[in-house]
């Protein structure tokens, strides 16, 4: 046998085991361990500055904040459930129960080094139950969510898929706060630009309003645009006819007896 075969094996022999995956392995069991007795208080530690989190119970594991704010607003509270399995791909799933009032919220969050990406977000309540937040003011209804896909690079919003349903909606600064229909706005794959522009469709599902319109939304400039068509039906309170009426006199009728609009709208 040559020699060096014989020095070879001896090396082979001499190298030490590689011992990083049992390490590895032993660290994702640790942290998996403690998630599971670790009280549920120490997620505080890990939200973002504007959020608060007060009264605490459960574990790291399934744990709830009885008390929750966002930039000192009252943001109801939540309840949350971990997978420790995705903590082998050093990533986060969450399953996440928010409520506020009577407005409901579950989803799954599923939570990397680079971005969040929320599924199969189902939910929905009175939309005044929202004001607290800055959502809704002066506007009355309800709200259905069913989003398949919400994805985020933690800095902007870069896609979004599923639809908003609204109904029996009504605000007091139009037509005399009368009920103004429903409504159902689709997010499409593709619905968010590059550059963080929302394009939605939306529609009737019945009421006094018929309406097929398009919303083009700039977080930049917090600007809008609903453009498309409306028309009022036989339901319509005088006070929405009258301002229906009035918005038809810029733009004429078509043969079907719908107008068309483009209103500019900011946040």
């Amino acid at each position: 046998m040559p020699a060096s075969r014989s020095v070879n094996r001896d090396i082979e022999r001499a190298r030490p085991p590689r011992r990083w995956p049992l390490i590895l392995a032993g660290a994702i069991v640790l942290i998996g361990a403690a998630i599971f007795v670790l009280p549920a208080s120490l997620a505080a530690r890990f939200l973002p500055a504007q959020v608060h989190a007060d009264d605490f119970s459960g574990s790291l594991l399934h744990g709830a904040a009885g008390k929750l704010s966002v930039n000192a607003r009252d943001a109801g509270a939540l309840e949350w459930q971990v997978h420790p399995i995705a903590l082998l791909r050093l990533a986060l799933l969450v399953d996440v129960h928010w409520v506020k009032i009577g407005f409901v919220i579950d989803g799954t969050a599923d939570i990397g080094a680079r971005s969040i990406v929320a599924r199969d977000i189902r939910g929905g309540g009175p939309i005044e139950n929202l004001t607290d937040l800055g959502f809704g003011n002066g506007w009355r209804g309800s709200a259905t969510l069913n989003l398949t896909e919400i994805r985020s690079d933690f800095h902007t919003l870069e896609s979004a898929v599923g639809k908003i349903q609204v109904s029996d909606v009504a605000s007091s600064g139009i037509a005399d706060g009368s009920n103004l229909g429903s409504y159902v706005l689709q997010l499409a794959p593709g619905s968010i630009a590059a550059d963080g522009t929302l394009n939605a469709t939306v529609s009737d599902t019945g009421g006094p309003v018929e309406a097929q319109v398009q919303i083009r939304f700039s977080p930049a400039t917090r600007t809008g645009l609903l453009s498309g068509t409306l028309k009022e039906r036989p339901e319509a309170s005088p006070a929405l006819r009258d301002q229906l009426n009035n918005l038809a006199q810029l733009r004429p009728r078509d043969s079907a007896g719908r107008f068309p609009v483009d209103l500019e709208f900011t946040f």
